[in-house]
């Protein structure tokens, strides 16, 4: 059995890799008898900085904070998170993303010999440097999410980290062939998408009261809002009913957009924008819609992400119709587990939502068999022994 120390480059919330990816997967180990540690430094939520709990078995310690002074923060962030993960004597530290203050530590990690330091494993759930979130604007204004300082070093951390590494796992194919590009060898890379971490029990059968549910589920920057008016707009000219509620919150205001648009083409009493919804509200939310669509452009930042909303839609037995775009191929069977349509035909991506409508039984069934499928062919347990053979490998 192995000692196992995950670092992050922020805490549990609000962002999810460490909520949605790393503890899940630490859990997974921990069942399997391994000693695990997530070691985080909650720097958007300070108050729970110095407090640590047990989970399923692993330990979640946030590391205390030390005063804001410009630079010197960040260095002293990733130091105590580089201290602290030697102090736990781990046979390997599990680095999620090669980014930020869990990049920084790989760093200061990697200046000791290879003989004085466990081995050290990188994770890579985004593309963050040329085309990925490097390059994320908003949509109206074009003004970038990150500062130039901040695009050219976080585009020097991913590519230094993801070199410098015994071992990396990837969140999706696109990203497997990326890290490939970079000259790291095809027998240090490990192919582990996001799994279900929900409830082993499949849910219950959906009910077609009332008028047709179409559901949004979304953080919006996959796409631009004017696709699903449009998408909406073309549904509702069969289907003169049909409405759609909208979960999830974007990163530029997005959803105050897309109910303006709704109002601008008249579809403004059609459209519910619920908001940002807590994770153990989601299955009744879910459990109130016929179907979900899951836009999502042809984009090097959407091939290289494995969507973990989607996986929460199909664990949950809604019926989906998505684009087929990067990892939703790998995700969904098309005419079994949910509806494949290619990227940016909105003609095709209103019919097939009109044939589910039309066809109720074939809608059911997808969802159906989305739920077993996920659970049995994306379950922590099944992914958790890549993560092992992952480990086992030093350069």
């Amino acid at each position: 059995m192995m000692r196992v120390v995950m670092i992050g480059p922020f805490g549990l919330r609000p962002r999810g890799t460490m909520s949605v990816r790393a503890l899940p997967m630490a859990r997974a180990l921990a069942a399997r008898g391994h000693t695990v540690t997530l070691l985080l430094p909650p720097w958007q939520n300070r108050e729970d900085a110095g407090q640590c709990e047990e989970d399923a078995g692993v330990r979640v310690e946030n590391i205390p904070l030390p005063p804001r002074v410009p630079l010197l923060f960040h260095l002293w962030t990733a130091r105590r998170l580089a201290v602290r993960a030697l102090a736990l004597r781990p046979d390997v530290i599990h680095f999620f993303k090669p980014k930020a203050y869990s990049g920084l530590a790989h760093f200061l990690l990697t200046l000791r010999t290879r003989s004085r330091r466990p081995r050290l494993v990188v994770d890579s759930d985004d593309w963050e440097g040329p085309g990925g979130w490097n390059d994320m604007t908003d949509p109206v204004s074009g003004q970038f999410l990150y500062t130039p300082a901040q695009r050219r070093f976080f585009a020097w951390q991913e590519r230094w980290g993801l070199t410098h590494a015994d071992a990396v796992t990837v969140a999706s194919r696109t990203l497997e062939s990326l890290v490939w590009a970079l000259g790291v060898p095809p027998g240090q890379v490990f192919y582990i998408p996001n799994g279900w971490a929900g409830p082993e029990a499949p849910p219950s059968l959906r009910t077609d009261k009332g008028p047709p549910v179409i559901l949004l589920y979304t953080r919006f920057f996959e796409f631009p809002v004017s696709r699903v008016v449009g998408l909406l707009r073309r549904v509702q000219e069969r289907v003169p009913q049909a409405r759609l509620r909208v979960v999830g919150k974007g990163l530029f205001g997005e959803e105050t957009r897309l109910l303006e648009e709704a109002r601008r083409a008249g579809l403004a009493e059609a459209v519910e924008y619920v908001g940002w919804v807590e994770p153990e509200r989601l299955p009744e939310v879910f459990g109130q819609v016929t179907l979900a669509i899951y836009p999502f452009d042809d984009t090097l930042i959407n091939r290289a992400k494995c969507p973990v909303k989607l996986l929460d839609l199909l664990g949950a037995g809604v019926p989906v119709v998505a684009e087929a775009v990067g990892e939703i191929r790998e995700v969904i069977r098309h005419g079994e587990t949910g509806w494949l349509v290619p990227p940016g035909d909105e003609a095709a991506f209103a019919g097939a939502v009109l044939r589910l409508l039309d066809e109720r039984d074939l809608c059911r069934r997808l969802g159906m068999e989305a739920a077993r499928d996920i659970r049995e062919r994306r379950s922590w347990t099944r992914l958790v022994t890549e993560v092992e053979w992952a480990y086992e490998v030093r350069r």
